[in-house]
Parts: structure tokens; sequence; C-alpha cells
């Protein structure tokens, strides 16, 4: 099931993604991931981050993929415009519980609404597989911490000097999570 998101004049789809990655999407993504760092977002990478090792990072990402994980991407007419993943808790008493890591959306796309489209989707994804307890970070004071609190999304608390910002800032870090309803 692929959700179809609209904003004026403006039209994305989310699907989800698994390995084999076409090679022009290995490209886009590493596109993305390398348009996110630049814009300063944390998603554990530094300034400068090469193709090279954005490609590998993404490579490996699908490769060591839980057969539950959850890897969406949105496109527009340009292509690939923002990704969001949901990995499984590993723990045997936590069959429940996933991580939603790297919220991203291109320059090019954001202030449309894309990044609530792909959190919608995860969300209801994460359901109807059977999580009903997701958690997330993000630092402290960043249009991300916003967009999780008008999710809906409960603060567990923060940890300050967690990471860095990619360009070395310090980085406190916001723990939230979210409790779902099976659908």
């Amino acid at each position: 099931m692929n959700r179809t998101g609209e904003r004026g004049n403006e039209r994305s789809t989310i699907e989800a993604l698994a390995a084999p990655l076409a090679e022009d999407d290995l490209q886009q993504l590493t596109d993305l991931l390398i348009d996110t760092v630049d814009s300063g977002a944390s998603v554990s990478f530094m300034a400068g981050l090469s193709r090279e090792t954005a490609r590998d990072w993404w490579q490996r990402t699908f490769a060591n993929a839980d057969a539950r994980a959850i890897i969406l991407a949105a496109r527009d007419d340009q292509g690939i415009a923002g990704s969001v993943q949901l990995h499984p808790a590993w723990a045997p008493n936590q069959p429940h519980r996933a991580d939603v890591a790297k919220l991203m959306v291109h320059r090019r796309a954001r202030r449309r609404g894309l990044a609530q489209t792909l959190m919608a989707e995860l969300e209801s994804r994460a359901a109807r597989t059977g999580f009903t307890l997701l958690v997330l970070d993000t630092c402290q004071g960043t249009p991300a911490e916003a967009l999780y609190r008008g999710l809906g999304w409960t603060e567990a608390g923060v940890i300050p000097h967690f990471a860095l910002t990619p360009d070395g800032g310090n980085c406190d870090t916001v723990f939230f999570y979210k409790e779902l309803s099976s659908r």
C-alpha cells in the first residue's frame, strides 16, 4: 500500500523500499543523505560527508535490515525527496518496540508536509506490523523536535551533549516515545 500526499501543486508518493535496491534509488538516497547533512540536520554524520561513505551506509542499512524493518521513501517529480526508517528492537523481550530513525526531507521538498506524511505512513505500517511502542531521538531546539511534538509524541527526557551536530557543535538530545494501537 502506498500513500499519496498532495499539498498545493506538489504531489508525492510514499513507498517501502527493500533490498536489492535499484541503482537509481541508491544514488537518490545517497543524494538525500548528503543534502540532509549539508543542511545541518543531525542524522549521525558530520559535515563533509562523502558520496562513497553515504552510499556505503545506505547499502549496509539495507543489507543488515531486520525482516520487520520498514524503510520508506517519498518520491516527487524529481525523484526521492524524503525517507524514514523503522528498526525493530533486537531484544527478545521487546517484540512490540521499534526505533524510528533518519527522518530526512530534501531541501527542495521542505515545508510541504512531507515529513508529516512520512511519519503518518510509518506509524500506520508499524501498527499493522504489530508494533505498539515507537521511540526516537532528535536534537533539542530543532524543527524536528517541534514536528514530533506536533505529531503527538511524548518526551521521555533530555540527555545533554549526547551527540554532535554536523558542524561539530553539541547537541542536547530529546528522547520521545509514542504508543500505537494495533490497527
